[in-house]
Protein backbone atom coordinates (compact mmCIF):
# COMPACT_ATOMS: atom_id res chain seq x y z
CA UNK A 1 0.00 0.00 0.00
CA UNK A 2 0.97 3.39 -0.81
CA UNK A 3 0.46 7.22 0.39
CA UNK A 4 0.92 10.41 -1.64
CA UNK A 5 1.50 13.18 0.73
CA UNK A 6 0.93 16.99 -0.53
CA UNK A 7 1.51 19.98 2.21
CA UNK A 8 1.06 23.28 1.93
CA UNK A 9 2.25 25.80 3.74
CA UNK A 10 4.85 26.57 6.68
CA UNK A 11 7.40 24.39 8.74
CA UNK A 12 5.27 23.31 10.92
CA UNK A 13 3.24 21.34 8.92
CA UNK A 14 6.06 19.89 6.41
CA UNK A 15 7.11 18.71 10.02
CA UNK A 16 3.18 17.34 10.53
CA UNK A 17 3.62 15.63 7.04
CA UNK A 18 6.88 14.00 7.95
CA UNK A 19 5.09 12.76 11.27
CA UNK A 20 2.32 11.49 9.38
CA UNK A 21 4.05 9.85 6.62
CA UNK A 22 6.70 7.98 9.50
CA UNK A 23 3.23 6.85 10.68
CA UNK A 24 2.22 5.04 7.98
CA UNK A 25 5.75 3.72 6.75
CA UNK A 26 5.36 2.48 10.66
CA UNK A 27 1.88 0.42 9.65
CA UNK A 28 3.78 -0.96 6.50
CA UNK A 29 2.89 1.81 4.13
CA UNK A 30 5.22 2.91 1.52
CA UNK A 31 5.03 6.62 0.74
CA UNK A 32 5.03 7.36 -3.09
CA UNK A 33 5.75 10.86 -4.91
CA UNK A 34 2.91 9.56 -7.53
CA UNK A 35 -0.44 10.09 -6.38
CA UNK A 36 -1.81 8.21 -9.48
CA UNK A 37 -0.03 4.86 -7.58
CA UNK A 38 -1.37 6.17 -4.40
CA UNK A 39 -3.93 3.60 -2.30
CA UNK A 40 -4.50 7.17 0.24
CA UNK A 41 -3.99 10.41 -0.52
CA UNK A 42 -3.38 12.99 2.74
CA UNK A 43 -3.37 16.79 1.65
CA UNK A 44 -1.90 19.01 4.92
CA UNK A 45 -3.26 22.48 4.17
CA UNK A 46 -2.55 26.15 5.26
CA UNK A 47 -5.12 28.74 6.77
CA UNK A 48 -3.14 31.75 7.03
CA UNK A 49 -4.05 32.86 3.72
CA UNK A 50 -7.27 32.63 1.57
CA UNK A 51 -4.86 32.02 -1.68
CA UNK A 52 -3.28 28.73 0.47
CA UNK A 53 -6.93 27.76 1.18
CA UNK A 54 -8.14 28.22 -2.68
CA UNK A 55 -4.81 26.09 -3.92
CA UNK A 56 -5.48 23.19 -1.37
CA UNK A 57 -9.44 22.90 -2.36
CA UNK A 58 -8.45 23.19 -6.30
CA UNK A 59 -5.99 20.20 -5.61
CA UNK A 60 -8.79 17.70 -3.23
CA UNK A 61 -10.80 18.93 -6.25
CA UNK A 62 -8.30 17.60 -8.80
CA UNK A 63 -8.17 13.96 -6.87
CA UNK A 64 -11.25 13.81 -6.29
CA UNK A 65 -11.95 14.17 -10.56
CA UNK A 66 -9.04 12.14 -11.41
CA UNK A 67 -10.90 9.01 -9.03
CA UNK A 68 -14.03 9.34 -10.36
CA UNK A 69 -12.20 9.09 -13.48
CA UNK A 70 -10.62 5.97 -13.22
CA UNK A 71 -14.11 4.26 -12.46
CA UNK A 72 -13.26 3.40 -8.87
CA UNK A 73 -15.04 5.97 -6.87
CA UNK A 74 -13.99 4.31 -3.78
CA UNK A 75 -10.22 4.20 -4.05
CA UNK A 76 -7.82 6.03 -3.31
CA UNK A 77 -8.42 7.29 0.25
CA UNK A 78 -8.78 10.80 0.24
CA UNK A 79 -8.45 13.19 3.07
CA UNK A 80 -7.47 16.31 4.45
CA UNK A 81 -5.80 17.53 7.44
CA UNK A 82 -3.87 20.49 9.07
CA UNK A 83 -5.30 24.40 9.46
CA UNK A 84 -7.33 24.59 6.67
CA UNK A 85 -9.64 21.55 7.85
CA UNK A 86 -9.34 22.48 11.41
CA UNK A 87 -10.83 26.42 10.02
CA UNK A 88 -13.40 25.24 7.55
CA UNK A 89 -14.40 21.32 9.52
CA UNK A 90 -18.06 20.21 8.53
CA UNK A 91 -17.69 23.42 5.50
CA UNK A 92 -15.51 21.38 3.59
CA UNK A 93 -18.20 18.39 3.08
CA UNK A 94 -19.98 21.44 1.07
CA UNK A 95 -17.51 22.33 -0.82
CA UNK A 96 -15.85 18.24 -1.40
CA UNK A 97 -18.62 15.76 -0.37
CA UNK A 98 -16.79 13.14 -2.13
CA UNK A 99 -13.75 13.51 0.72
CA UNK A 100 -13.25 10.57 2.72
CA UNK A 101 -11.81 12.51 6.06
CA UNK A 102 -11.45 15.54 7.08
CA UNK A 103 -9.08 15.72 10.22
CA UNK A 104 -8.36 19.02 12.05
CA UNK A 105 -4.64 20.57 12.97
CA UNK A 106 -4.57 18.87 16.00
CA UNK A 107 -5.43 15.27 14.98
CA UNK A 108 -2.35 15.06 12.50
CA UNK A 109 -0.76 12.15 14.51
CA UNK A 110 -4.22 10.41 13.96
CA UNK A 111 -4.50 10.64 10.26
CA UNK A 112 -2.58 7.55 9.54
CA UNK A 113 -5.15 5.23 11.58
CA UNK A 114 -8.16 7.16 10.09
CA UNK A 115 -6.81 6.64 6.29
CA UNK A 116 -6.22 3.04 6.56
CA UNK A 117 -9.55 2.64 8.68
CA UNK A 118 -10.83 3.58 5.69
CA UNK A 119 -8.89 1.59 3.25
CA UNK A 120 -9.37 -1.72 5.05
CA UNK A 121 -12.94 -0.51 5.01
CA UNK A 122 -13.09 -0.20 1.58
CA UNK A 123 -11.27 -3.53 0.10
CA UNK A 124 -13.54 -5.52 1.88
CA UNK A 125 -16.06 -3.84 0.12
CA UNK A 126 -18.07 -1.23 2.16
CA UNK A 127 -18.18 1.84 0.48
CA UNK A 128 -19.51 5.16 -0.12
CA UNK A 129 -23.71 5.28 -0.20
CA UNK A 130 -24.95 4.57 -3.64
CA UNK A 131 -25.63 6.82 -6.26
CA UNK A 132 -28.08 7.24 -8.27
CA UNK A 133 -27.61 7.61 -12.47
CA UNK A 134 -26.47 11.04 -13.14
CA UNK A 135 -26.51 12.12 -9.66
CA UNK A 136 -23.50 14.09 -7.50
CA UNK A 137 -22.34 13.13 -4.18
CA UNK A 138 -24.09 15.54 -1.28
CA UNK A 139 -23.47 16.40 2.08
CA UNK A 140 -26.81 14.81 2.81
CA UNK A 141 -24.96 11.40 0.75
CA UNK A 142 -21.09 11.94 1.96
CA UNK A 143 -19.89 9.34 4.60
CA UNK A 144 -16.96 11.71 5.68
CA UNK A 145 -15.32 11.92 8.86
CA UNK A 146 -15.29 15.10 10.90
CA UNK A 147 -13.01 15.48 13.21
CA UNK A 148 -11.99 18.82 14.22
CA UNK A 149 -12.02 18.49 18.32
CA UNK A 150 -9.43 19.81 20.48
CA UNK A 151 -6.55 17.48 21.76
CA UNK A 152 -4.12 19.05 23.89
CA UNK A 153 -2.26 16.59 24.11
CA UNK A 154 -1.46 16.00 19.98
CA UNK A 155 1.94 18.04 20.60
CA UNK A 156 3.35 15.29 22.24
CA UNK A 157 3.08 12.83 19.40
CA UNK A 158 5.01 14.92 16.81
CA UNK A 159 8.12 13.55 16.97
CA UNK A 160 8.70 11.07 14.55
CA UNK A 161 10.70 10.91 11.21
CA UNK A 162 10.80 9.18 7.86
CA UNK A 163 14.51 7.42 7.98
CA UNK A 164 15.85 8.56 4.67
CA UNK A 165 17.06 6.01 2.01
CA UNK A 166 19.71 6.63 -0.51
CA UNK A 167 20.04 10.09 0.20
CA UNK A 168 22.22 11.40 3.21
CA UNK A 169 19.55 13.40 5.57
CA UNK A 170 21.14 16.71 6.67
CA UNK A 171 18.95 18.95 8.16
CA UNK A 172 16.02 17.72 10.59
CA UNK A 173 13.00 20.06 11.88
CA UNK A 174 11.77 19.41 15.20
CA UNK A 175 8.99 20.79 16.89
CA UNK A 176 8.95 21.38 20.23
CA UNK A 177 5.37 23.27 20.57
CA UNK A 178 2.43 23.74 19.10
CA UNK A 179 -0.39 26.20 19.52
CA UNK A 180 -0.53 29.98 20.35
CA UNK A 181 -1.35 31.89 22.97
CA UNK A 182 -0.64 35.70 21.27
CA UNK A 183 -4.17 36.32 19.73
CA UNK A 184 -2.75 38.74 17.10
CA UNK A 185 -5.58 40.63 15.79
CA UNK A 186 -5.13 39.54 12.14
CA UNK A 187 -3.84 35.79 12.62
CA UNK A 188 -5.84 32.39 12.51
CA UNK A 189 -3.35 30.24 13.99
CA UNK A 190 -4.51 30.63 17.57
CA UNK A 191 -8.25 29.31 16.33
CA UNK A 192 -6.54 26.32 14.37
CA UNK A 193 -3.54 25.54 16.19
CA UNK A 194 -4.90 26.02 19.98
CA UNK A 195 -3.74 26.90 23.31
CA UNK A 196 0.25 27.02 23.60
CA UNK A 197 1.63 23.47 24.62
CA UNK A 198 5.12 23.16 25.20
CA UNK A 199 6.90 19.74 24.80
CA UNK A 200 8.88 17.73 27.70
CA UNK A 201 12.56 19.13 27.54
CA UNK A 202 13.93 15.79 27.89
CA UNK A 203 11.63 14.42 25.21
CA UNK A 204 13.03 16.79 22.80
CA UNK A 205 16.50 16.25 23.15
CA UNK A 206 15.98 12.54 23.40
CA UNK A 207 14.85 12.98 20.06
CA UNK A 208 17.76 15.14 18.80
CA UNK A 209 19.92 12.66 19.50
CA UNK A 210 18.01 9.88 17.64
CA UNK A 211 19.02 12.25 14.39
CA UNK A 212 22.24 12.67 15.23
CA UNK A 213 22.69 9.10 15.74
CA UNK A 214 20.84 9.31 11.98
CA UNK A 215 23.63 11.67 10.55
CA UNK A 216 21.62 14.63 11.23
CA UNK A 217 24.03 17.62 11.39
CA UNK A 218 21.74 20.71 12.01
CA UNK A 219 18.10 21.03 13.73
CA UNK A 220 15.18 23.76 13.30
CA UNK A 221 13.68 23.87 16.27
CA UNK A 222 10.07 25.18 15.36
CA UNK A 223 7.26 26.83 17.45
CA UNK A 224 4.48 29.32 17.10
CA UNK A 225 6.22 31.07 19.69
CA UNK A 226 9.16 29.89 19.52
CA UNK A 227 10.80 31.63 22.34
CA UNK A 228 7.92 31.60 24.42
CA UNK A 229 8.44 27.65 24.93
CA UNK A 230 7.57 26.49 28.83
CA UNK A 231 6.56 29.63 29.24
CA UNK A 232 2.87 28.33 30.37
CA UNK A 233 4.71 25.83 32.77
CA UNK A 234 7.49 27.03 34.35
CA UNK A 235 8.31 29.55 37.05
CA UNK A 236 10.14 32.55 35.44
CA UNK A 237 13.71 32.28 36.36
CA UNK A 238 16.82 34.12 35.06
CA UNK A 239 17.68 31.69 32.14
CA UNK A 240 14.16 31.13 30.29
CA UNK A 241 12.83 27.90 29.73
CA UNK A 242 13.84 27.93 25.69
CA UNK A 243 17.44 28.98 26.35
CA UNK A 244 18.01 26.18 28.90
CA UNK A 245 16.63 23.54 25.82
CA UNK A 246 19.26 25.71 23.81
CA UNK A 247 21.64 24.51 26.12
CA UNK A 248 21.09 20.78 26.06
CA UNK A 249 20.68 20.85 22.52
CA UNK A 250 24.07 22.38 22.34
CA UNK A 251 25.85 19.28 24.27
CA UNK A 252 23.99 16.86 21.72
CA UNK A 253 27.31 14.94 19.87
CA UNK A 254 27.13 15.20 16.50
CA UNK A 255 24.39 17.93 16.00
CA UNK A 256 26.90 20.54 14.75
CA UNK A 257 24.36 23.46 14.09
CA UNK A 258 21.37 24.95 16.00
CA UNK A 259 18.13 27.01 14.49
CA UNK A 260 15.16 27.95 15.94
CA UNK A 261 11.57 29.62 14.32
CA UNK A 262 9.50 31.70 14.65
CA UNK A 263 10.15 33.86 17.99
CA UNK A 264 8.15 36.58 18.91
CA UNK A 265 9.91 39.86 19.52
CA UNK A 266 7.63 39.75 23.38
CA UNK A 267 9.48 37.55 24.49
CA UNK A 268 13.56 37.81 23.22
CA UNK A 269 15.31 38.61 26.31
CA UNK A 270 19.01 39.05 27.04
CA UNK A 271 19.27 35.06 28.11
CA UNK A 272 18.70 34.52 24.35
CA UNK A 273 20.48 37.20 22.95
CA UNK A 274 23.41 36.06 25.07
CA UNK A 275 23.17 32.93 23.86
CA UNK A 276 24.59 33.45 20.49
CA UNK A 277 28.42 33.36 21.00
CA UNK A 278 28.28 31.14 24.48
CA UNK A 279 26.97 28.19 22.06
CA UNK A 280 28.80 27.41 19.69
CA UNK A 281 26.51 25.68 17.49
CA UNK A 282 23.52 28.15 17.74
CA UNK A 283 23.67 29.61 14.53
CA UNK A 284 24.28 33.67 13.63
CA UNK A 285 20.47 33.64 11.76
CA UNK A 286 16.92 35.08 13.60
CA UNK A 287 13.86 35.19 11.67
CA UNK A 288 12.35 38.07 13.80
CA UNK A 289 8.68 39.22 12.45
CA UNK A 290 8.36 42.64 12.64
CA UNK A 291 4.63 43.09 11.08
CA UNK A 292 4.72 46.85 11.38
CA UNK A 293 7.13 49.41 12.19
CA UNK A 294 3.76 52.34 13.30
CA UNK A 295 3.33 52.01 16.54
CA UNK A 296 -0.37 52.81 16.02
CA UNK A 297 -0.47 49.97 13.39
CA UNK A 298 1.04 47.54 15.92
CA UNK A 299 -0.98 48.27 18.62
CA UNK A 300 -4.02 47.60 15.95
CA UNK A 301 -2.63 44.46 15.64
CA UNK A 302 -2.18 43.47 19.16
CA UNK A 303 1.71 43.44 19.23
CA UNK A 304 2.72 44.07 22.59
CA UNK A 305 6.19 45.69 21.47
CA UNK A 306 6.75 48.99 19.69
CA UNK A 307 9.46 49.92 16.78
CA UNK A 308 12.11 51.32 18.98
CA UNK A 309 12.05 48.08 21.36
CA UNK A 310 12.54 45.57 18.39
CA UNK A 311 15.32 47.99 17.07
CA UNK A 312 16.57 47.56 20.56
CA UNK A 313 16.39 43.61 20.36
CA UNK A 314 18.14 43.98 16.71
CA UNK A 315 20.74 46.78 18.18
CA UNK A 316 22.08 43.88 20.95
CA UNK A 317 21.92 40.99 18.88
CA UNK A 318 24.16 43.22 15.93
CA UNK A 319 26.03 44.42 19.23
CA UNK A 320 26.34 41.15 20.04
CA UNK A 321 27.67 39.41 16.36
CA UNK A 322 28.75 41.32 14.07
CA UNK A 323 27.79 39.21 10.73
CA UNK A 324 23.98 38.70 12.26
CA UNK A 325 21.63 37.83 9.51
CA UNK A 326 17.93 38.85 10.51
CA UNK A 327 14.99 37.98 8.04
CA UNK A 328 11.25 39.43 9.01
CA UNK A 329 7.80 39.32 8.41
CA UNK A 330 5.72 42.46 7.33
CA UNK A 331 2.21 43.26 6.35
CA UNK A 332 1.60 46.14 4.28
CA UNK A 333 -2.11 47.53 4.07
CA UNK A 334 -3.89 46.83 7.42
CA UNK A 335 -6.92 47.92 8.11
CA UNK A 336 -6.20 52.00 8.59
CA UNK A 337 -2.57 51.75 7.18
CA UNK A 338 -1.96 55.40 6.28
CA UNK A 339 0.76 56.56 4.17
CA UNK A 340 2.87 57.88 7.65
CA UNK A 341 2.18 54.22 9.01
CA UNK A 342 3.81 52.99 6.37
CA UNK A 343 7.05 55.31 6.13
CA UNK A 344 7.22 54.39 9.91
CA UNK A 345 7.44 50.31 8.56
CA UNK A 346 10.28 51.69 5.62
CA UNK A 347 12.10 53.17 8.10
CA UNK A 348 12.39 50.83 10.71
CA UNK A 349 12.92 48.23 7.93
CA UNK A 350 16.06 49.54 7.05
CA UNK A 351 16.93 50.52 10.47
CA UNK A 352 17.12 46.93 10.50
CA UNK A 353 19.18 45.98 8.08
CA UNK A 354 16.78 43.12 6.82
CA UNK A 355 18.57 40.86 4.70
CA UNK A 356 15.86 38.33 4.21
CA UNK A 357 12.51 39.17 4.61
CA UNK A 358 8.49 37.59 3.79
CA UNK A 359 6.50 40.78 2.80
CA UNK A 360 2.71 40.34 2.38
CA UNK A 361 -0.56 42.41 1.45
CA UNK A 362 -2.91 42.54 4.41
CA UNK A 363 -6.23 40.43 3.31
CA UNK A 364 -8.88 38.91 5.95
CA UNK A 365 -9.00 35.86 7.58
CA UNK A 366 -12.27 35.04 9.08
CA UNK A 367 -12.63 34.19 12.14
CA UNK A 368 -10.00 37.12 13.44
CA UNK A 369 -10.33 40.04 15.31
CA UNK A 370 -8.55 42.44 11.79
CA UNK A 371 -11.25 40.91 9.64
CA UNK A 372 -14.29 42.69 12.17
CA UNK A 373 -13.03 46.06 10.63
CA UNK A 374 -13.85 47.49 6.76
CA UNK A 375 -10.42 45.98 4.56
CA UNK A 376 -10.30 49.83 3.51
CA UNK A 377 -6.91 50.00 1.60
CA UNK A 378 -7.12 49.71 -2.25
CA UNK A 379 -5.38 47.26 -4.01
CA UNK A 380 -3.13 49.38 -5.62
CA UNK A 381 -1.92 51.11 -2.70
CA UNK A 382 -1.43 47.43 -1.02
CA UNK A 383 0.59 46.73 -4.08
CA UNK A 384 2.86 49.70 -4.24
CA UNK A 385 4.01 49.48 -0.85
CA UNK A 386 4.80 46.07 -1.09
CA UNK A 387 6.94 46.37 -4.30
CA UNK A 388 8.71 49.44 -2.50
CA UNK A 389 10.00 47.42 0.30
CA UNK A 390 10.29 44.67 -1.87
CA UNK A 391 12.75 47.00 -3.64
CA UNK A 392 14.08 47.86 -0.16
CA UNK A 393 15.14 44.29 0.52
CA UNK A 394 16.31 43.79 -2.52
CA UNK A 395 19.27 46.65 -1.93
CA UNK A 396 19.42 45.34 1.44
CA UNK A 397 20.14 41.83 0.58
CA UNK A 398 22.60 42.00 -2.15
CA UNK A 399 24.55 44.50 -0.10
CA UNK A 400 24.86 41.52 2.65
CA UNK A 401 25.80 38.99 0.26
CA UNK A 402 28.40 41.63 -2.17
CA UNK A 403 30.20 42.16 1.52
CA UNK A 404 30.97 38.11 1.28
CA UNK A 405 32.81 38.02 -1.92
CA UNK A 406 36.29 37.22 -1.00
CA UNK A 407 36.06 35.67 2.16
CA UNK A 408 36.07 32.02 3.73
CA UNK A 409 32.72 30.75 4.77
CA UNK A 410 31.77 27.36 6.32
CA UNK A 411 28.88 26.04 4.60
CA UNK A 412 27.20 22.89 5.76
CA UNK A 413 26.61 20.44 2.16
CA UNK A 414 22.71 19.95 2.27
CA UNK A 415 22.40 17.87 -1.12
CA UNK A 416 22.51 18.89 -5.04
CA UNK A 417 22.15 22.10 -6.22
CA UNK A 418 18.61 22.15 -8.61
CA UNK A 419 20.63 23.35 -11.23
CA UNK A 420 24.73 22.76 -13.09
CA UNK A 421 26.40 19.66 -13.57
CA UNK A 422 28.10 18.14 -10.34
CA UNK A 423 26.79 21.63 -8.55
CA UNK A 424 25.81 21.12 -4.70
CA UNK A 425 24.11 23.72 -2.18
CA UNK A 426 24.82 24.12 1.32
CA UNK A 427 24.00 27.03 3.57
CA UNK A 428 26.55 29.23 5.58
CA UNK A 429 25.60 29.51 9.56
CA UNK A 430 23.92 32.95 8.31
CA UNK A 431 21.47 30.83 6.39
CA UNK A 432 22.48 32.27 2.90
CA UNK A 433 22.57 29.78 0.28
CA UNK A 434 25.53 28.68 -1.32
CA UNK A 435 26.50 26.76 -4.46
CA UNK A 436 29.55 24.91 -5.71
CA UNK A 437 31.22 22.24 -8.07
CA UNK A 438 31.43 19.45 -5.70
CA UNK A 439 30.91 15.49 -5.83
CA UNK A 440 28.53 13.19 -3.48
CA UNK A 441 30.98 12.64 -0.96
CA UNK A 442 30.83 16.51 0.26
CA UNK A 443 26.92 15.92 1.15
CA UNK A 444 26.32 15.98 5.40
CA UNK A 445 30.49 17.86 5.92
CA UNK A 446 31.31 21.03 7.02
CA UNK A 447 33.49 22.82 4.59
CA UNK A 448 35.15 26.00 4.25
CA UNK A 449 34.71 28.00 0.08
CA UNK A 450 35.89 31.15 -1.02
CA UNK A 451 33.13 33.53 -2.18
CA UNK A 452 33.65 34.29 -5.56
CA UNK A 453 30.19 35.91 -6.63
CA UNK A 454 26.88 36.76 -4.93
CA UNK A 455 23.07 37.52 -6.60
CA UNK A 456 20.24 39.11 -4.19
CA UNK A 457 19.84 35.08 -3.02
CA UNK A 458 22.45 33.45 -3.55
CA UNK A 459 26.48 33.20 -3.44
CA UNK A 460 28.58 31.81 -6.15
CA UNK A 461 32.06 29.56 -4.19
CA UNK A 462 34.59 27.12 -4.91
CA UNK A 463 36.58 24.87 -2.57
CA UNK A 464 39.44 26.09 -0.76
CA UNK A 465 43.02 25.00 -1.80
CA UNK A 466 43.56 23.02 1.25
CA UNK A 467 40.45 20.84 0.78
CA UNK A 468 41.10 20.56 -2.66
CA UNK A 469 44.81 19.12 -2.07
CA UNK A 470 43.11 16.77 0.40
CA UNK A 471 41.19 15.23 -2.29
CA UNK A 472 43.82 15.31 -4.72
CA UNK A 473 45.45 12.78 -2.14
CA UNK A 474 42.62 10.93 -1.42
Amino acid sequence: MKVYIRTYGCQMNDRDSENIAAEFVERGWEVTEDETKADAVIVNTCSVREQAEIKAIGKLGNVIKWRKSQGANFLPVVGVTGCMAQNLGPKLVKILPDLDFIAGARKTHKVADIAIEYYNKRMAGVRKPELKKGEKRTPATSDALVDVSDDLTSHLYIKKHLEKTGAKQVCALVSIMQGCQMNCSYCIVPKVRGVQRSRPADDIVDEVKTLAERGVKEVTLLGQVVNAFGRENAQKEKTSEFVRLLQKINDVDGVERIRFTSPHPAFFRDDLIEAYGSLEKLCEYVHLPLQSGSDRVLKEMRRPYRAEQFLRIVEKLRARSGRMSISTDVIVGYPGETDEDFEETRRIFRASGFDMAFIFKYSPRAGTLSAERPDDIPEDVKEARNKILLRDLEKQSLAFNNALIGTTQQILVEARAKRGENMFMGRTRTHRKVVFKGDESLVGRLLDVKIKAATVSALDAQLGPDFEAERGAE
